[in-house]
């Protein structure tokens, strides 16, 4: 008890390390700019070694998308488990009301992460190059509903479609004053009716390349 007692310790030390580092760059990019900002600088800001920086972020980079590849996964998870008979953009809508939910739009931390992202190219290509992986993952559900190949022309369209939808809420959550910003999930929805009619015409239509 007292083993389990310590590693609980243990670990609730090294997250609040985490949690200080995190907290600390992304003051100091907001303030400073992302690229003027240290490594050497951000240690001092949580008040740590330089070297402990490493040893929970291998770069500055990772530090500002911390929990992207935790939002990939959740993501494949979902489409991986859904239920007999869920489609893919069915099984990514209840995806992301789950995901609105866990996720305050409005917290200064996620407003000051995307200010800094949208201020900054090389981040900007870092969240793209994220979103294309999250429409990769999307696509190849979508293949399995359609029985196609993951790299044929329908599934990437509709891939494309719904990850451009789920971009919107952070695009609105940028752009909104806090004291107006809309649903996230209403958004979601609005975009996934326009993308759930394109799909509908294009079943319509004789295929292309699957």
């Amino acid at each position: 008890m007292a083993f389990m007692t310590e590693a609980g310790l243990r670990e609730r030390k090294k997250q609040q390390t985490r949690d200080a580092i995190i907290a600390a760059a992304l003051r100091l990019f907001d303030q400073n700019g992302y690229e003027a900002t240290t490594v050497a600088d951000i240690a001092a800001a949580a008040d740590i070694a330089p070297r402990t920086f490493f040893g929970y972020f291998p770069t500055k980079e990772a530090v500002v998308f911390h929990d992207n590849d935790v939002v990939v996964d959740g993501l494949r998870l979902r489409l991986d488990e859904r239920a007999d008979g869920e489609t893919a953009i069915e099984a990514l809508r209840s995806w992301v009301e789950d995901f609105t939910r866990q996720v305050d739009w409005q917290d200064e931390m996620e407003l000051c992460r995307r200010r800094i992202v949208v201020s900054t190219p090389a981040l900007r290509e870092h969240d793209r190059a994220k979103m294309a992986e999250f429409e990769d993952v999307l696509a190849a559900a979508v293949a399995r509903d359609l029985d196609v190949p993951a790299d044929a022309l329908r599934p990437r369209m509709i891939g494309a479609a719904a990850t451009a939808a789920f971009q919107t809420l952070s695009d609105f959550s940028d752009d909104a004053p806090a004291d107006a910003a809309p649903d996230p999930l209403a958004v979601f929805d609005e975009a996934l009716t326009f993308l759930r009619g394109g799909i509908e015409a294009l079943a319509a239509q004789p295929r292309v390349d699957g």
